[in-house]
């Protein structure tokens, strides 16, 4: 009996700016609810580094385009951190 590696669109894999690793195993669970700041970190650099494309990403989490635009740009800003409940109230009132 044969295996059949399922085809995706795009790398399975790339290199981050810092030499590690990002893979699709390295994503969170479709089925997240509970989006802590390193998981959200996962998928703000799966879109920004090339593994999924953001249209991807928001129907594979159910996203707002907002909501994903926020994350991307704390990043971006601020780095991980800014992904932190406590700390995103602290941004959004900036």
């Amino acid at each position: 009996m044969a295996m059949y590696l399922k085809r995706l669109d795009g790398p399975r894999q790339v290199t981050l700016p810092d030499g590690s690793i990002l893979t699709r195993a390295d994503l969170p669970s479709p089925q997240t609810r509970r989006w802590v700041a390193s998981r959200k970190a996962v998928v703000v650099r799966a879109v920004v580094y090339g593994l999924i494309p953001e249209a991807e990403a928001l129907e594979r989490y159910s996203l707002s385009e907002e909501e994903f635009a926020f994350w991307r740009q704390a990043v971006e800003q601020h780095g991980d951190v800014a992904l932190k409940v406590t700390t995103i109230q602290k941004y959004r009132q900036l």
